[in-house]
Formats: structure tokens, sequence, C-alpha cells
């Protein structure tokens, strides 16, 4: 039987959408199973292929991807494709926090692989619906903005706990309610479906920007540093996108912001 966190990694490499997502919930299904030996996995060259990813969506500048309006049905195909690119990169965000990092507690691999599981879900669910509405994955552009912070993040457990899951995804906390918001305002079957896919999908991002916040705490701990603080440092020195409002501030707190965080953001403090 292979290491789980190998076979986090052998999904990571798959590039076909739909082989990565039964690869990603098998690997999760191990991992609930069997723990995660403590012996490092890491190898010379085993980054060769990281991460899998189709041809197509064409990756663009963010400002480069179509902004068409929700009130036609073109338009709400590409804001579900956006959201479905943005789960797809979720899926290999959180395997590469599985496989990636050596020397961690068993529980940060099981939380890790479960989370890429939940993602591997929500990708799944917009998919289907996209294809109801006559689209496919890959049919419009998307960016590479979250792999990007991956990549910044590769050599430090620390960075990417406070700049992935506590930054770039906590955004979708404050983003999901918006665009639930316009979709209820357009108000047909496919929109109100979609309403309801988000629903199950802010739920779960909830946990998962929990699980980044945990073990930013706990790296924190462990390295004898002050989580707000050392969270400044890491946000200037790896660039960060600049957290605009409006913030959800009852999913954060949900998430495990704590009231001196929340309050720090809502005053813009850096």
């Amino acid at each position: 039987m292979q290491h789980p966190r190998l076979d986090a990694l052998a999904a990571l490499r798959l590039a076909d959408p739909g082989q990565k997502v039964a690869a990603t919930h098998a690997a999760a299904a191990q991992m609930r199973v069997h723990p995660a030996p403590a012996a490092p996995v890491r190898t010379g060259g085993d980054e060769a292929g990281v991460p899998g990813r189709p041809e197509q969506p064409l990756r663009v500048a963010a400002t480069a991807v179509e902004k068409r309006s929700p009130f036609t049905l073109e338009g709400r195909a590409a804001l579900i494709h956006s959201i479905c690119h943005i789960e797809f990169n979720a899926i290999n965000l959180a395997l590469d926090a599985a496989w990636r990092f050596d020397g961690m507690p068993d529980a940060y691999y099981r939380d890790w692989l479960r989370v890429a599981d939940e993602e591997a879900l929500h990708f799944t669910l917009l998919h289907e619906h996209l294809r109801s509405m006559g689209w496919r994955y890959g049919d419009f552009t998307g960016h590479d903005g979250l792999w990007s912070m991956c990549e910044k993040t590769r050599h430090d457990a620390l960075a990417r706990m406070a700049l992935v899951p506590r930054t770039l995804e906590a955004r979708g906390l404050d983003a999901t309610p918006l665009i639930q918001a316009k979709l209820r305002r357009v108000n047909t079957p496919d929109a109100i479906k979609a309403c309801e896919i988000l629903d199950i999908i802010l739920r779960d991002e909830i946990g998962h920007v929990a699980i980044g916040n945990r073990w930013y705490r706990w790296l924190c701990e462990r390295e004898g540093l002050d989580p707000i603080a050392h969270y400044r440092v890491l946000y200037r020195r790896n660039e960060a996108p600049r957290l605009r409002p409006p913030f959800n501030l009852e999913a954060r707190a949900h998430a495990g912001f704590t009231p001196e965080e929340l309050d720090a953001l809502s005053a813009g403090a850096r």
C-alpha cells in the first residue's frame, strides 16, 4: 500500500479533471482508514508534473477573464465556470498541502486530504451544473491567482497556511454572498440551483479556512511567533493581494478569525 501522501501526489499530477476527482476521493478514503506514517516522503525531482492541469481552460491574467452579465445564460455560465475553475485549483491546493510539507502531524495530512475531498465534490457539483446549462469546464478562460501563491509559498508551510487558506480562500467567504445576491435577482431555475450549490460550498469553505487558521496558529506557536505580527510580515513579503471590503465577518468568525483579527481587517490594518 502506498503512503497516503504519495496518493495525494499522484492525484495532484493528474491533468484530466474526472480522473483527478476520482483519485482525490480515493486518496481521502485511504487516509480516513490508514494514518500517514511519520517518515518523510519528499525526494529530489518529485515536483515534476505538479500540478496536473488540462490544456483548457486557457489561463490568462485575472483582468483578462471574461466578464459577462449574469442576466444572460452565457454570462451565468461564465460565472459558474469561473467558480468551477477556482474549485479545480482548490483541489490541487489541498492535495499539494497534504503532500508537500514533511514533518507535520498526522492530523494535518488528514485535514488537508479531507479538504481536497470536499473541493473535488464542489468541482463536480459545479461542473455538472455547467454541463446542464450547455457548457463544460474549459469553455471559458481562467486565471492562475491561487496557484501562483502556492508557488510563492512552496518552501514554507507557515506562509502557505497564512496566505492560501486564510487569505485567498477566505476571500471566497466574502464573495459568495454577493454572487448569490446577483443570482437571486436573476431568479431563473439555473440561477437558483447555482445558489443552492454555493450554499454547500460556503458551508464547507468556512471549515477549510478554519483548518488553515488552526494550522497557521499551531506553526506560529511551534516557532515562537506572534500570529498577527507575523501574518503582516508574510503578507508583505509575498505580495499577497490587498484585502478589500466588504468582508463577511460572521463567516470569518466561524472560520476561526479572532476578534482582534477582524477588528484589524475592518480598520484596514496590515
